[in-house]
């Protein structure tokens, strides 16, 4: 996440606005303009001819008041609603000379349109990235009307997602809801003429000589009328502490009204250089100041390669179980206020989920937040479902994922929790226009960010091509394949074909309405497991789906949900649950030896193995919780074992035992009898 803070103050800006906690905004100055926005539907799709972004539109107020950030989808009112629908908000300004003013929209389903002051500001295609405009020119003193219009009517044959283009009865929606509606933060800010449009750091690790070096590319844009040359200043915070570097940089002038790139380089020495890693996630922080303004990241320094077959992070290879989580509440839609992605992710990294692409599109921001902060790796995926051959050779949509794409990685590129991108899920990728949609993809993400690896998820490796160039994973970094059966000959067959390349299984799983039930869903993580282990190029497993989630898809069932989750909409775990968290934990735990003593005090010996299969990696800084206290564990490597001995006191049968990660998460629970 980029902060923002303007250094240079003295205007006076006259608003009344509410501020809404349950959402994170990213620029601690943003001005909200969250809360009270009166709303309409436009069923015939007339508001523009009528001019309902003009301010003296409303003659009464029978136009119904919502509360931004909106889902209409899941408002009961507007249930399901697919076509246009307007939201407009008056707000006062005073305006001041020398500053510019940023209207953002962290997100908005599907087509955007804005207007203020009855003016055009702007259009944006796309559901789950940000766009901003500048609306210096449009602002007036005294009141201003923003009207936006939102449409969610995305399943065409040339929008991202798309339906496909073919005659599959099957197959004629994408399998979630098209949710509408200012899903995400809207907020303002103010900046000054010459100021930063965005930040990337590029963190690289020596792990032999465990010193770093730290990149920096800073988007500086000069709004002014005359050219300048900036200079830009650095402070890199490690905790509390300010680490004393020297920078080299090559000063840039900015021409009048354009944008420019500089960039920066140090290097950090053995004693300042701590890696970022699943169970130790240390953060630093970085503020760029280019004149009279200020931008603010944090990163992690951390390497990810690949080697043998093996994902390795810093050096260590790593197997990590995972899970795909849709964006859908009960009652939200896909809305994702602070309390939800935190209630997800406690769930998620509890259930052993931390390697995984969460879902066919970019989430809030603020999921990668609590990625960075307590540990875990992330794919993200821009929004190619399934698309066919003719749409992946399409000009138009080609122009519209590279425009998402490129969104969703300015936004992401500074979190080291974003180990890689993904081009797609589920494409053609064993025909012509897939390899060239994959090839061409690719090759222009790299040149957006080539410090992160490439793959997409792939379902057509399933019909077993015979040669590696058969299909598009020849261009992937690493192999992600979508199973639903036949697991060990799949994977079997594909590192055949790929033997270098490390394999993620980017969905597998089966519903809980299956024939034997939730039972048979909690024995289907154990049995797929037990065949991953046997492999060790399998370097993840993600199921698929982390939560039941709404769809018009086939086989969805009368109440409209689809339960392939293993909690249930509302987050109730269900017991598949507790059987992918006992198998998607690093260590077990084994009883050695029970000695009862006198009075009520006995000894229990544990012993303690990091596993060696899957999941796999080192395991530092774990406790066990016992009645009695915190009992550390010692630092092991997969495969090793270690003797625990456990102070226990009274009588009972039994003792619940939980073990936590460093970040303070329960990674196991066991149940010990003692006798």
């Amino acid at each position: 996440m980029i902060e923002k803070r303007l250094l240079v103050f003295g205007f006076l800006v006259c608003f009344a606005w509410q501020a809404v906690a349950q959402y994170t905004i990213k620029y601690p100055d943003a001005i909200p303009l969250h809360g009270e926005w009166t709303f309409a539907l436009d069923l015939a799709d007339r508001g523009i001819a009528g001019k309902w972004y003009l301010d003296n539109i409303t003659k009464n107020n029978r136009q119904d008041k919502v509360t931004v950030p909106h889902c209409f989808s899941a408002d009961p009112r507007y249930l399901f609603y697919t076509g246009t629908a307007w939201y407009r908000k008056s707000f006062a300004w005073k305006p001041v000379s020398g500053k510019r003013v940023i209207l953002h929209f962290d997100g908005a389903f599907y087509l955007t349109k804005v207007w203020l002051n009855g003016q055009p500001v702007g259009t944006h295609e796309g559901g789950y990235t940000p766009f901003q405009f500048d609306v210096t020119e449009h602002l007036r003193e005294g009141d201003n009307m923003l009207a936006v219009s939102v449409n969610n009517d995305v399943w065409k044959l040339n929008t991202l997602p798309a339906v496909k283009d073919n005659d599959d009865i099957n197959s004629s929606f994408p399998a979630w809801i098209n949710y509408g509606g200012l899903t995400r933060p809207v907020y303002l800010t103010v900046e000054p003429e010459v100021y930063v449009e965005n930040l990337k750091v590029e963190a690289t690790p020596d792990l032999v000589k465990g010193t770093s070096i730290l990149k920096t590319k800073v988007r500086v844009r000069n709004a002014s009328r005359r050219p300048t040359t900036p200079k830009v200043k650095y402070v890199v915070r490690l905790g509390e502490q300010v680490l004393p570097l020297n920078w080299k940089t090559k000063t840039e002038n900015i021409p009048a009204g354009q944008t420019v790139i500089m960039e920066s380089e140090t290097s950090l020495t053995a004693a300042q250089t701590r890696l970022w890693a699943v169970d130790s996630p240390t953060l630093y922080q970085l503020e760029s100041v280019v004149g009279g303004d200020s931008v603010t990241t944090r990163f992690g320094i951390r390497k990810v390669e690949i080697r043998n077959a093996q994902l390795l992070l810093n050096g260590q290879p790593v197997r990590l179980g995972g899970g795909n989580r849709v964006l859908d509440y009960p009652g939200l839609g896909s809305l994702e206020p602070d309390w939800l992605i935190e209630k997800d992710f406690r769930l998620m990294k509890e259930a052993g989920m931390e390697f995984q692409r969460l879902t066919h599109y970019t989430p809030s921001e603020y999921y990668y937040d609590l990625a960075d902060r307590y540990g875990m790796l992330i794919i993200t995926e821009a929004g190619n479902w399934q698309l066919t051959p003719t749409q992946l050779d399409n000009d138009t949509i080609r122009t519209k994922f590279r425009q998402q794409f490129r969104e969703m990685a300015e936004r992401d590129w500074n979190h080291p929790s974003v180990i890689a991108y993904s081009v797609g899920n589920e494409y053609f990728s064993d025909q012509p226009a897939g390899q060239r949609w994959t090839k061409d993809m690719i090759d222009y993400a790299r040149e957006i960010d080539p410090t992160r690896l490439y793959t997409f998820a792939s379902n057509r490796l399933n019909s077993m091509p015979q040669k590696p160039e058969d299909e598009a994973s020849q261009y992937v970094d690493f192999v992600s394949v979508n199973i639903y059966g036949n697991h060990a000959k799949v994977l079997d067959h594909v590192h055949r074909l790929y033997p270098d390349k490390p394999m993620l299984i980017s969905e597998w799983g089966t519903r809980a309405d299956a024939a034997s039930g939730e039972v048979g869903q909690a024995q289907h993580v154990r049995e797929v497991v037990e065949e991953i282990r046997k492999r060790p190029y399998v370097a993840g497993a993600s199921w698929w789906t982390f939560n039941d989630y709404q769809s018009r898809y086939y086989l969805t069932n009368p109440n409209g949900y689809r339960p392939w989750g293993l909690v249930e909409p509302n987050r109730t775990p269900r017991p598949a649950y507790a059987a992918y968290q006992h198998e998607m934990a690093p260590l077990t735990l084994e009883k050695v030896a029970y000695e009862a003593g006198t009075q009520g005090i006995h000894q229990l010996r544990l012993k303690v193995t990091a596993r060696n299969d899957f999941p796999a990696h080192p395991v530092q800084g774990y406790w066990v919780e016992t009645p009695k206290g915190k009992v550390m564990l010692p630092y092991l490597q997969p495969g090793q074992s270690e003797i625990l001995t456990i102070t226990v006191t009274g009588f009972d049968k039994t003792l619940f035992l939980k073990v936590f990660k460093p970040t303070g998460y329960v990674v196991l629970t066991e149940t010990v009898e003692l006798s």
